[in-house]
């Protein structure tokens, strides 16, 4: 099992940064591939960000490229995501999954994921 805590939403204006941070435990947190999920309300879940174990290889959906950035510190078992110039459209519950394989864009590929936090963007 691995347990996922999410921390750092809140509720920022347009142009401002954010990041998110999860915490990992339970198992080898450097042998799972790492990932944001995002769900709007109204909207469905969709894919943000995934990073590699190794954290040599990262991911991006279009609307966020440039403008977010996943990493993770596998001594401490965390993965980050820093955003910044957020956009009204930002607005959504983040989630951190965790898998050992990659698992692409679909949340249910993931086998491990938390409770999420939001984040609101105002414009």
């Amino acid at each position: 099992q691995v347990q996922l805590v999410e921390s750092g939403g809140g509720l920022v204006q347009a142009g401002d940064s954010l990041r998110l941070s999860c915490a990992a435990s339970g198992r080898t947190f450097s042998n799972y591939h790492m990932g944001w999920f995002r769900q709007a309300p109204g909207k469905e879940r969709e894919f943000v960000a995934a990073i590699s174990p190794s954290g040599g290889n990262a991911y991006y959906i279009d609307s966020v490229k440039g403008r977010f950035t996943i990493s993770r510190d596998n001594a401490k078992n965390t993965v980050s995501l820093q955003m910044n110039s957020l956009k009204p459209e930002d607005t959504a519950v983040y989630y951190c999954v965790a898998d050992r394989f990659a698992g692409g864009t679909s949340y249910l590929n993931y086998d491990y994921r938390g409770q999420g936090t939001q984040v609101t963007v105002s414009s």
